[in-house]
């Protein structure tokens, strides 16, 4: 039985809270539990990096969160279980992958662009304040995919456009090296559970430690039934009716209970069923699936050296995986012995038996198109679009005014194609010449 290979990470920032185990942590180690499943679980201590330079905040947010794993009944046994820091083949993907990925891709990235509009929007230079590590982000991003030939990653709508660059960027390296064939990285899928429960934070507003709204996964029972107790609810009285599907209260609650006990508290609520007594409902239920797995949490933290020897244990399974992909890897790419024998030409020939296509999808409410040579790689990529219709003109225009060498202008760096209103179409993310090249083959 072929097993799909299945990844996810945990950046180290922060003390786990009850949205970040009914979001992630909960399902994922369900999913774990499936045969046809090897699961791969990582903290990801070097993206931690990019956004916290408190060395003990990660350190503390590191040993928490691996006991939460390991707590909430991560079976070791069955997973590959480590630390990020201890696989040093991820850094060296890391680079190999920076030297092919186009920086007119990474200059898309979210997490870059909100950077750069914060600043524009103060006043200051586009760029204060960003490092490489938050430019460079999707790169290390993508090497914890590729290093294990990762096939899917459960991800949040909004980690959808990291997949799809790290799927950019393996095909970039399978053509640039000869991977087409025999591919020398897999093209990871996005797996989006939109049904995946979002709890609300104390507000009412997605719990969340930027709103610091969080209900800590690891309190206290008494601390917790205090923590549930300042839910902030509407002024209804109790004998007074109330909806269960406004109150946040409720999607608490319904993310802890089964279909029978949603169906018994919504009817107690519209009921009259005070808020007072709600809660006490809320916490009872939470308790009772959390008291075991706290048990398990407090003995892990007093234990750290049991995490310690779980990472280590999961770094030395899993690193023959990936050193076995970074050795072909780097033999492609020319890092080998001298008395190793000179690699044959790649067969490129054989892409040119596909034509390049335009690819359409939407992201972030708009819609765009890629360019792709037959191999797969990236050629260019739209200005992003209001419509389907819009996008669909621009592929028209860019298969036009693209074939022309003087339509492309070089702006910071980038060369880039305008519509004869001068409207943005798209950006070069290899040299003009290559997907003026790539046109003629469409003629």
């Amino acid at each position: 039985m072929t097993q799909r290979r299945v990844l996810t990470g945990i950046t180290t920032t922060g003390t786990p809270h009850l949205g970040n185990y009914v979001g992630a942590i909960r399902p994922a180690i369900a999913a774990s539990q499936d045969p046809q499943v090897e699961g791969f679980f990582f903290l990801a201590d070097y993206h931690a990096l990019i956004k916290c330079q408190a060395p003990e905040r990660v350190h503390q947010s590191t040993l928490e969160i691996a006991a939460t794993w390991l707590a909430a009944g991560l079976d070791v046994s069955k997973v590959h279980f480590y630390r990020q820091s201890d696989i040093p083949e991820i850094p060296e993907l890391t680079w190999i992958l920076g030297c092919a990925a186009a920086k007119g891709l990474l200059n898309r990235a979210h997490a870059y662009k909100a950077a750069g509009d914060a600043n524009r929007e103060r006043g200051e230079d586009e760029d204060a304040g960003v490092t490489m590590g938050l430019f460079s982000y999707p790169v290390l991003m993508a090497a914890d995919i590729l290093i294990f030939g990762a096939n899917e990653v459960p991800v949040g709508r909004d980690q959808v456009q990291h997949i799809e660059m790290a799927r950019d960027m393996a095909q970039r390296v399978n053509h640039l090296y000869g991977g087409n064939a025999d591919p020398l990285l897999v093209l990871p899928e996005a797996v989006v559970d939109d049904s995946m429960a979002t709890l609300p934070g104390l507000d009412g507003r997605k719990m969340s430690k930027s709103y610091d709204n969080t209900i800590p996964l690891w309190l206290t029972s008494r601390q917790l039934k205090k923590a549930i107790g300042s839910i902030v609810t509407n002024s209804l009285e109790p004998g007074e009716p109330k909806d269960p599907d406004s109150a946040h209260l409720f999607q608490i609650y319904s993310a802890f209970a089964n279909k029978a006990q949603r169906e018994e508290m919504a009817g107690e609520l519209r009921g009259g069923l005070g808020w007072g007594a709600a809660k006490a409902k809320v916490y009872q239920q939470i308790d009772a699936e959390l008291a075991p797995a706290r048990e398990r949490y407090f003995d892990l933290i007093a234990h750290p050296q049991r995490i310690e020897q779980a990472l280590l244990d999961g770094a030395e399974r899993v690193r023959p995986i990936g050193r076995e992909r970074l050795s072909r890897l780097r033999h492609a790419v020319g890092l080998r012995p001298l008395t190793a024998k000179a690699s044959e030409k790649k067969a490129t020939k054989a892409s040119k038996s596909k034509p390049p296509r335009f690819v359409s999808y939407s992201e972030g409410g708009q819609f765009n198109f890629k360019f792709t040579a037959g191999s797969g790689e990236l050629l260019a990529i739209g200005a992003g679009f209001a419509s389907p219709a819009e996008a669909g003109q621009a592929i028209k225009q860019f298969r036009q005014r693209g074939a022309d060498p003087a339509n492309w202008v070089q702006d910071h760096a980038e060369w880039s194609l305008h519509s004869a209103e001068q409207q943005p179409l798209a950006t070069a993310l290899v040299p003009t010449e290559q997907i003026i090249d790539a046109l003629a083959e469409l003629q």
